[in-house]
């Protein structure tokens, strides 16, 4: 019986070509695809070296990678390079997940800069909200991006705390309209997210924007009916 060539499983749809990947992977090659890492260590005067990046990789690869937050041009030549680098010098090939703070623009030299979160949310325009996303989104995969650490669903409970700008307010019902547009904006609403557009990341862990005395990473005190009806809702929704 004849058996398929490798080149045939990526014929068929995603779930049996992730099946047959994991299927491959060593224990270790898992792991690594769970790690995260800094596209700057692997440069020298902003230039790529395979020096620090042999060392770091180690032939394994890695799950994802801090964008270098450099002006554009120098971004992208860096990311392709590091990108090459770990499909010619790993087994499987895989490139990393390039990630980069999108929660008013691209977070980059030169890139669009908006008002902040919460200036957004004021506006209470979730059409313009779902615009901006689309255009940083643009932005951010023209470098090399591919996925966001944005929109931020945290409910701004207590002023105290010194990342409230990162928010859309402390409403429920405006936070999730907010963050549906952005989430919209920045994938895009097909199906797949396309190569216009981001993978969206719903931050932070529930209810971690009112922490006690407003110091942040500290415990939160809340219930789980308010976790359940007020926290988690805008998550729920987008």
């Amino acid at each position: 019986m004849k058996t398929q060539p490798r080149t045939a499983i990526y014929l068929k749809p995603t779930e049996a070509r992730v099946k047959d990947l994991l299927r491959r992977m060593t224990l270790e090659e898992k792991i690594r695809q769970m790690g995260f890492g800094d596209c700057l260590q692997f440069a020298v005067k902003g230039q790529f070296s395979a020096g620090p990046a042999k060392k770091f990789f180690k032939g394994l690869g890695i799950g994802g990678l801090q964008d270098p937050r450099m002006a554009s041009k120098k971004t992208a030549v860096l990311v392709n390079a590091i990108q090459r680098f770990l499909i010619n010098n790993t087994r499987l090939k895989i490139p990393a997940l390039i990630i980069s703070e999108c929660l008013h623009g691209h977070l980059s030299p030169g890139a669009t800069v908006f008002p902040q979160a919460v200036g957004l949310a004021s506006t209470w325009n979730d059409d313009l909200l779902r615009k901006i996303a689309t255009t940083a989104a643009k932005e951010a995969r023209t470098v090399g991006v591919c996925q966001a650490f944005s929109p931020d669903l945290d409910l701004a409970r207590d002023p105290r705390w010194g990342r409230v700008e990162e928010t859309y307010g402390e409403d429920p019902y405006l936070v999730s309209r907010m963050g549906v547009a952005y989430v919209q904006g920045l994938q895009g609403e097909g199906p797949n997210v396309d190569r216009q557009h981001l993978i969206a990341t719903l931050k932070h862990f529930a209810a971690h924007g009112s922490p006690q005395g407003g110091v942040n990473l500290a415990p939160v005190a809340v219930g789980e009916r308010e976790l359940r009806d007020t926290y988690l809702e805008p998550f729920r929704a987008a």
